[in-house]
């Protein structure tokens, strides 16, 4: 039976494709409002910030986080036996971003710990997908 055929193995390719697509459009929805002005976020939280306004962060909440998250939900709805590492390294780059952000601006939403949350778990599951495929 192949790796993607075990019903334990695709389902946790399954959870990782929804996840990571559920982070991909937040992501890309994020960064459309970022690159609109975000009218509704006050600019003050960037002041000590590198940023004047919100359009380099959202470019790369947009590539960056939408990117990665796209092709780890991607690679794992085909089964592809890089999703593994497409998702830890999207679970990374989730992880990293959260964390930046609250560097940058402190904490200022419930989806700061959130998506943290999700960063971690996707990292846990793409770690538990290559164990899986190295037993």
């Amino acid at each position: 039976m192949r790796l993607s055929q075990r019903p334990t193995h695709r389902r946790t390719e399954r959870t990782i494709a929804v996840l990571s697509a559920l982070t991909a459009v937040n992501a890309v929805g994020g960064s459309i409002y970022g690159l609109r002005g975000a009218p509704q976020i006050p600019r003050e939280w960037l002041e000590g910030s590198p940023f004047n306004d919100y359009k380099i962060p959202s470019v790369f909440l947009g590539i960056a986080v939408g990117g990665s998250s796209a092709v780890s939900a991607g690679t794992a709805w085909r089964g592809d036996d890089h999703a593994a590492f497409a998702t830890v390294a999207a679970g990374g780059i989730l992880t990293a971003w959260v964390a930046a952000q609250v560097a940058t601006i402190g904490l200022r939403s419930f989806l700061q710990p959130l998506f943290g949350g999700v960063g971690i778990t996707m990292i846990a599951l793409g770690l538990n997908l290559r164990c899986d495929a190295a037993s």
